[in-house]
């Protein structure tokens, strides 16, 4: 459990992240998901790294009960600075990142996903920010990155959520399979990368990052002023209070 990199085969490198039941990661676990990708992007032997989760989705966002554990907001405070070290660590790891989801992508999932190079997914996955839900902002700059303006908006206001094949339509996802064969798709697409020279896909990647239109570093720290706002304000602990109190019912009622 938790976050584990392996050598594939020559040039690829997986980041796997294992964090049950539904890959909601704690602070600590997305400070190691940053070092896991940053690492593997310095190894010069590297040229495409694979991020993959296993379980029933490929992220849910942060661990809601490690906040509400928390009586002032260090633990907020941490997951906020472990999402913006994650989330840049994808964008700038020094060689494209392929990433491979499966499931339900939530949340701070939207943010690896949307600062990715490639992504793959299998034919049940969707894609949502239920930030709003929470009481929370955060990763509209990411999914601005998957979808176009308006439709962000709508998603955004709404916590709605889309699928693959919705993805795929708009171009931001390469390919869509069965999940049984989500990780041979990965990877046929990582062999691709890796067969070329490392020298031109490291210098590609730079290039490619030198001529994006959006600074997704500063823009995303811009979006977690409101989120600190709100806590600050009590009106996400009042959200997240009401929202336990649902999934309590919830749990009764089953």
């Amino acid at each position: 459990m938790g976050i584990i990199r392996h050598t594939e085969t020559e040039g690829v490198e997986v980041v796997t992240v294992d964090y049950p039941p539904v890959n909601a990661l704690p602070s600590d676990g997305w400070f190691a998901l940053a070092d896991a990708v940053r690492d593997a992007g310095r190894d010069p032997a590297t040229r495409v790294v694979v991020l993959r989760a296993e379980g029933r989705g490929f992220n849910a966002g942060v661990d809601i009960k490690e906040m509400n554990a928390d009586s002032g907001h260090t633990a907020l405070i941490r997951a906020n600075h472990g999402c913006f070290e994650a989330f840049a660590a994808v964008y700038d790891c020094q060689v494209p990142v392929v990433t491979a989801v499966n499931g339900f992508c939530l949340g701070g999932g939207i943010g690896l996903v949307g600062n990715s190079d490639v992504i793959v997914a299998s034919d049940d996955a969707t894609f949502g920010l239920p930030e709003v839900d929470r009481g929370a902002l955060g990763a509209a700059t990411h999914l601005a990155r998957l979808v176009p303006q308006h439709l962000m908006r709508t998603m955004f206001y709404t916590a709605g959520k889309l699928t693959a094949q919705q993805l795929h339509h708009y171009g931001s996802v390469y390919k869509v399979v069965p999940r049984a064969e989500l990780d041979a798709a990965a990877m046929e697409v990582a062999e691709n990368i890796a067969n070329k020279d490392g020298r031109v896909i490291r210098a590609a990647k730079r290039a490619l990052n030198g001529i994006d239109v959006q600074d997704v570093h500063r823009s995303y720290r811009y979006e977690q002023g409101f989120t600190m706002e709100l806590n600050l304000a009590g009106v996400a602990d009042e959200i997240r209070a009401r929202f336990d109190d649902d999934l309590a019912a919830q749990k009764k009622e089953n």
